[in-house]
């Protein structure tokens, strides 16, 4: 793991653990075990930290992604797929809610948006492709109702821990739909 790596990793357990207002250079330093002023050599800006850690997460996620999508050329492969990246996530708690914590934070900071779109794009890069390949008829459009159906199947599973979560449960019943039309 890189220096850099390790400041990123650092910043997401500031901000899964503490929120966004927690999340200082100094705070990263402190959770990185580096000297002050480490993450400044990095990240000169607050802003610069941010678009980095978003970054990151979305390397995490993907990386999540590849471990666990096998053979996703159905419905219902996909859905089991995509259910077990959602169980992991919200089993990730921190990881979690530093993603969380970050939308909150460009929802409220509309210059930071630019770094969403391009985790969009990366992620679209991959997904639509799939996406197309089970028949959708409009991949983005659908792409974009599995991502929002996703983040509140995360959402309400972290405010509200439920033992028999199935996420693949509420995705396959949203792909049947998706797919019908």
């Amino acid at each position: 793991m890189t220096r850099q790596q390790q400041v990123l990793d650092a910043a997401i357990r500031v901000l899964g653990t503490g929120g966004m207002r927690q999340l200082t250079h100094r705070a990263v330093d402190t959770e990185a075990g580096l000297p002050q002023g480490s993450t400044s050599n990095h990240f000169r800006t607050r802003d610069a930290l941010i678009g980095a850690v978003l970054g990151r997460l979305l390397e995490h996620e993907t990386a999540l992604w590849a471990s666990v999508a096998g053979d996703v050329a159905t419905p219902e492969a996909f859905a089991d797929a995509v259910g077990a990246l959602v169980e992991r996530l919200a089993e990730d708690r921190v990881l979690t809610l530093a993603r969380h914590a970050l939308f909150v934070e460009v929802a409220q900071r509309p210059e930071l948006r630019g770094d969403v779109d391009r985790a969009h794009r990366e992620i679209g890069s991959w997904a639509l492709p799939l996406i197309a390949g089970l028949g959708a008829a409009d991949p983005p459009a659908d792409l974009a109702l599995l991502l929002a159906v996703i983040d509140g199947l995360l959402a309400n599973q972290l405010a509200n821990p439920n033992p028999r979560f199935d996420p693949a449960a509420a995705l396959r019943t949203v792909l049947r739909g998706m797919l019908a039309g």
